[in-house]
């Protein structure tokens, strides 16, 4: 009987065997770090806790649950996502998928702009608009420009004509549409300036001879002598504040004069303050204000009212932190308290605010540290000093970070070129390119001798050294060995994934090795 050759793949993944058959070998592992599978692809993408894409070449994959390739993306690469859209790129543009697998765009556009369930596609000066709830693409025409608002609505502009084209009357055109950070559309026709609502609906007439956004739901108009200030409705807009006495809006500040002297400092509903005396008003933050009045003195105003009274012999009054407001005076800075009396002299050329009871200061060059009562803590000897958070701070001199507790003294002798702070009190460390981990309390977890590192949680540990990437705990104990080149973890599903490289092994059978040892024979 004649004997065949047998030859048995272990993975088969080109018909071909060479260099180029190398591919991307990924294992699966539950938390507990226990084998769960093994995949082949050259990469793996979380773009949400449901959303993942397989690579294999250039062909891309949405992956299901047990994470087989579910639906081919045609293209060669994920542009963007944008939930619930996939943006993929290939060879002649983008396109766009739905989250759930639906191709909806075909990969020929150059630029895709998503808003829920719809997307505005362009090509040049073209445009298309994919609806979902229809499950058509409409060609918009040749078009200057085409947007989405923040609530969904399409505007188009050709020359200098705007409209709405999904709107009841979608021929109709205005003079202007410009959207805001607010949920209406401000629109001129002829007639003057109104609100549009979501639906493309007028919730204020266009008859408002001047009209303009503010902050929020909020705008600034003039109309027959009077001037308005007027919050969006979704039904009807209200006028929440009239007068027939001069309102400015300038360098987003609001006020109002009356027979033609300052006297009201108004927020976006009606009045803040009402007082007498003023002069001018600077803007130093979001609702924060420095008064100036007449007789010199200086208040600084919050959307409450007053944070600090209006006080004399100081020029600007900061916003601050702990019941101490930064203050400067004749060029020096000091701190204040709310009712506008000095705690600490101005003395310094810069401050930060407190922090746990301890600011930082700058003299003429270096940084120190002091209390609330003003006290100096320990020598101003500091490039920089961070503000401090659970009673360490970050310092530099020298061009070396170190941590300082409370007392200004060094929680690390040894320096750093750079520390970062995570999200929970740890410090990841960088010294001569290499990177380490620090406790909470500044004390060593893991030394400075990594390539990467990132903490993933307590006691897992993402670290990468000569290429090769594993995981550690904080006890510096091996849970995943240094020998692969990724690692990617998926919390929300329990599952850390490896990558390394994948070489296909052809095995032969005893039938072909002797057959081969009798034709050597």
């Amino acid at each position: 009987m004649n004997k065949k050759f047998t030859l048995i793949l272990g993975i088969i993944t080109s018909l071909l065997f060479s260099e180029d058959v190398l591919s991307q070998s990924w294992e699966v592992y539950n938390t507990k770090l226990q084998l769960q599978s093994r995949l082949i692809y050259d990469e793996i993408d979380f773009l949400s806790e449901t959303v993942r894409i397989g690579k294999i070449g250039n062909e891309l994959s949405l992956l299901s649950n047990d994470m087989k390739p579910a639906v081919p993306l045609v293209g060669t690469e994920i542009y963007q996502y944008l939930e619930p859209w996939i943006l993929v790129k290939g060879p002649k543009g983008i396109g766009a998928f739905h989250e759930y697998g639906q191709q909806v765009l075909p990969l020929e556009y150059e630029k895709i702009d998503t808003y829920f369930n719809l997307l505005l596609a362009s090509k040049g000066n073209e445009y298309w608009l994919f609806q979902r709830g229809a499950n058509k693409t409409t060609y918009l025409g040749e078009l200057d420009d085409a947007k989405i608002t923040n609530t969904g609505l399409v505007i188009t502009r050709k020359g200098s004509e705007y409209s709405l084209p999904l709107s009841l009357n979608p021929d109709k055109t205005f003079e202007l549409l410009a959207d805001n950070e607010g949920e209406f559309v401000l629109a001129k026709e002829p007639s003057g300036y109104g609100l549009i609502n979501r639906e493309g609906d007028y919730v204020l007439e266009p008859i408002i001879e001047t009209l303009q956004h503010t902050h929020g739901n909020f705008y600034f108009g003039f109309n027959q002598d009077q001037y308005l200030l007027i919050e969006g409705n979704d039904i009807q807009s209200n006028i929440r504040y009239n007068s027939f006495h001069k309102i400015t809006f300038e360098n987003d500040v609001m006020l109002e004069y009356i027979h033609g002297k300052l006297r009201r400092v108004m927020e976006d509903d009606g009045i803040l303050l009402d007082d007498v005396g003023i002069t001018s008003v600077n803007k130093i933050g979001k609702n924060l204000y420095n008064v100036h009045f007449r007789d010199a003195r200086i208040g600084l105003l919050g959307k409450k009212g007053w944070l600090v009274k209006p006080m004399l012999a100081v020029d600007e009054i900061k916003f601050g932190n702990e019941e101490l407001f930064p203050a400067k005076s004749k060029g020096a800075v000091g701190f204040v308290n709310s009712e506008g009396k000095w705690v600490i002299q101005p003395q310094y050329a810069e401050t930060t605010l407190f922090s746990e009871k301890i600011a930082a200061y700058r003299t003429a060059q270096n940084w120190g540290l002091l209390n609330t009562l003003g006290e100096a803590i320990g020598l101003a000897s500091w490039d920089e000093i961070k503000p401090f958070q659970k009673g360490i701070a970050i310092a530099q001199r020298s061009g070396k970070v170190y941590l300082l507790d409370k007392s200004g003294n060094l929680v690390n002798t040894e320096g750093f070129d750079a520390i970062f702070r995570t999200t929970d009190g740890y410090f990841i460390v960088e010294k001569a390119g290499k990177t380490g981990l620090l406790n909470s309390e500044g004390s060593v977890v893991i030394p400075a001798e990594f390539e990467k590192l990132r903490r993933e949680r307590l006691n897992f540990v993402i670290v990468q050294k000569d290429g090769l990437t594993g995981v550690i705990n904080e006890n510096g104990e091996v849970l995943l060995p240094l020998a692969y080149k990724t690692i990617l973890v998926d919390w929300s599903n329990g599952q850390i994934f490896t990558k390394n490289d994948y070489v296909p092994t052809v095995i032969q059978t005893m039938e072909e090795v002797g057959k081969r040892n009798k034709k050597g024979a």
